[in-house]
């Protein structure tokens, strides 16, 4: 490594946790205040850096929050192959285990932030496209997911629908516990669902 190089590191590894600051400050402030409550100036202030430092790091309001939750959305599909990996071999344990950690995905703080944003990208032209792209990516991630570790194969007629119902049905779950605790009805339903998706998979 060269001198020169040795000397830009602080600075760098200072700007990447700087970025990252910003990344987690926006999805909380977004999933607390939503879209309208969510400046670059709130999240600045969250994140402990200046208005200016954030501006450097995304210049727009749309960078910014597409960032940080495109950002958390890899952080959560990451954790979701590594319980969806641990998960038990026997075919109707595995089964209700996959069910469970997908609609875990569709039940926290990152998909009460992406939701605002949906809201928001209904109406912001500047932001729609964005979102349309990142949502597109984030469910074929989560469904290749679902397809490996249920060990299915998609060219079996009506697996592909199968499972997509399957994340359908997490989202409308993330949905309903937008406003109450709907975890004890949730739990029942992810059960009965996983009985059903295994009798349909074989």
């Amino acid at each position: 490594m060269t001198t020169h190089a040795a000397s830009r590191m602080p600075q760098q590894d200072r700007s990447r946790a700087t970025r990252r600051r910003l990344l987690e400050a926006a999805v909380e402030c977004l999933a607390e205040y939503g879209w309208a409550g969510s400046t670059v100036a709130v999240v600045a202030e969250r994140a402990g850096v200046s208005r200016g430092a954030a501006q450097h790091h995304f210049p727009t309001r749309e960078d910014l929050f597409t960032a940080a939750v495109e950002h958390v959305a890899e952080e959560r599909l990451s954790a979701v192959r590594g319980q969806l990996a641990a998960a038990p071999d026997d075919g109707a344990s595995r089964t209700g285990t996959v069910v469970e950690v997908i609609v875990r995905m569709y039940t926290g703080e990152l998909f009460r932030a992406a939701l605002h944003l949906w809201v928001a990208a209904a109406r912001e032209e500047a932001l729609r496209a964005r979102i349309v792209a990142l949502e597109n990516r984030v469910g074929r991630e989560a469904h290749r997911a679902a397809v490996e570790f249920l060990g299915v194969d998609e060219r079996t007629p009506g697996v592909r629908e199968t499972v997509q119902a399957t994340l359908d049905m997490a989202r409308g779950l993330g949905l309903a516990n937008l406003l109450t605790d709907d975890s004890a009805r949730r739990a029942r339903v992810v059960r009965q669902w996983a009985r059903i998706l295994d009798a349909a998979l074989g």
